[in-house]
């Protein structure tokens, strides 16, 4: 089978980018191991604590690994032929489905099986993908806390037409200087004007107030400047723009920033520390598939994967909380213990392959493209989830 590729600013690129799409999964299991810490599986403090030290940054860092893929994969997606509504049916439909399922689930598991109350206007809120907008804590976080990250991605979808036709008119040479510019405000910034806001109740385990968390790390519009982050990788290696590491280079560095992060304030942990390791990590990733590099990343286990780590996202944590509260809510000796992670993350894979199969893969390839022709307007994007025209590989984890 020949691989699928296009012509793009004199460069031939492929469309399947499986290196990046393996780093998928990697990302969205380093989540469902930093919320498995909070369960209080380990009744050995000393195991507990070691596992902290392991996988507490990992669910920061797996999710802004997520949203600069985001943007990059986009982007790397876009051409000029395609009309903005197209670009905003893939979108919905590749989220929403999955995102229904999940929540309707939480909520009736919330109801049913925990006794708690939902307020109206909260589920709505977390239905229709506006909670991170909230400075509530309860209200961005009830039903399905994961999905709070849709909310954001769900800014980044209604922005990118513009952004696109933005980033599209800098020129390659200035690339690099837009990049370290974005990054910036993310690492520096963002932090500073966090460390301004009210800090007299600090939540448990976070080490931040509830205004400094939602600021960092749920707050859509700073979550964005990953995203454009990515945006702006995407156009650097298009345009063949040399990179200053390679992959392997690029992964010790997220290796050394993951293992120095706790070292620093909480308040840059979430972000500032890793950004440019996971950034290079997206970017370099990419110019290996270009040159056709293969590791185990780029497997087809991992593709396939890779390809049900949004669903597995969506599950996990409800797999987390209620079967450790079908299975007593109690912490076990160590062996014991990793074997109940090990149970409940076989369980949310499982799901994620009922729920990729039977949801999103077909609804994918039956309503993500028009039935009809209609005529196209320049410098409008096309996104990665365009059915069947639109390789699996690319597929964003969203």
């Amino acid at each position: 089978m020949a691989e699928l590729s296009k012509h793009v600013e004199g460069r031939s690129l492929p469309l399947r980018l499986p290196t990046l799409t393996g780093a998928r999964f990697v990302a969205a299991a380093s989540v469902f191991f930093f919320h498995a810490l909070w369960q209080g599986f380990f009744a050995s403090q000393n195991a507990a604590g070691k596992a902290e030290s392991v996988f507490k940054q990992g669910g920061w860092a797996g999710v802004s690994f997520f949203f600069i893929l985001s943007g990059f994969v986009l982007t790397w997606a876009a051409h000029t032929a395609d009309r903005t509504a197209a670009f905003y049916r893939r979108r919905l439909f590749k989220i929403y489905p999955n995102h229904l399922v999940t929540g309707v689930v939480a909520l009736l598991l919330l109801v049913l099986v925990a006794n708690q109350a939902v307020k109206p206007g909260t589920a709505l809120m977390n239905l229709l993908l506006i909670q991170a907008w909230s400075p509530d804590w309860m209200v961005r976080n009830s039903l399905n806390a994961p999905a709070w990250s849709l909310s954001c991605e769900l800014l980044f979808y209604a922005a990118f037409p513009l952004l696109f036709a933005l980033v599209k008119r800098i020129r390659p040479e200035r690339l690099w200087a837009w990049a370290t510019g974005v990054a910036a405000v993310a690492i520096i910034g963002v932090p500073v004007v966090a460390t301004r806001l009210p800090h007299e109740t600090i939540l448990p385990v976070i080490g931040l107030s509830e205004a400094q968390f939602w600021f960092v790390m749920q707050f859509p519009p700073v979550r964005a400047l990953e995203f454009v982050l990515g945006m702006l990788l995407a156009r650097i290696v298009i345009t063949g723009r040399r990179l200053p590491v390679g992959f392997g280079g690029a992964v010790a560095l997220t290796v050394a920033a993951y293992a120095l992060a706790p070292m620093f304030p909480q308040v840059f942990t979430i972000t500032a520390i890793t950004l440019i390791p996971l950034a290079l990590v997206v970017a370099t990733g990419a110019a290996a598939d270009v040159r056709n590099r293969r590791s185990w990343l780029s497997s087809k286990i991992m593709v396939k994967l890779g390809e049900l780590s949004f669903a597995f996202y969506l599950w996990h944590l409800i797999v987390l909380t209620y079967g450790d509260l079908w299975l007593g809510d109690k912490a076990y000796p160590t062996p014991v213990a990793i074997a109940v992670v090990a149970l409940l993350f076989a369980i949310s894979l499982a799901l994620s392959y009922l729920l990729f199969t039977l949801v999103e893969n077909p609804i994918m390839r039956t309503w993500s493209r028009p039935h009809r022709k209609h005529p196209v307007l320049e410098s409008v994007p096309t996104g990665p989830e365009a059915g069947s025209d639109g390789p699996e590989e690319t597929r964003q984890a969203s």
